[in-house]
């Protein structure tokens, strides 16, 4: 077996983790991530990383303007900069 068909690089092992996170990984892509995992500080550090930033975004309440609504302030925005420019 070749060393580059089992072991992966720091970049490929974000971007599968990134995969991971969104169910998007294969089996064997999480594999060869569990392997890189074991032995790299540094993959280590980013899978944590995206860990703790997905649960936040996860735990976060976000309260987002509905279409209507932005709608609502672009007719706004725009009614108010017709007036700017009229001067």
């Amino acid at each position: 077996m070749k060393k580059r068909y089992l072991f992966i690089t720091c970049e490929e092992a974000q971007h599968i983790c990134d995969k991971a996170q969104y169910n998007e990984a294969t089996n064997w892509e999480k594999f060869k991530l569990t392997l890189r995992y074991f032995w790299c500080h540094i993959t280590r550090s980013y899978v944590k990383r995206n860990s703790k930033l997905s649960e936040s975004v996860k735990n976060s309440k976000l309260n987002c303007l509905k279409t209507i609504e932005r709608e609502q302030i672009k007719a706004q925005f725009t009614k108010e900069l017709s007036k700017q420019e009229r001067k």
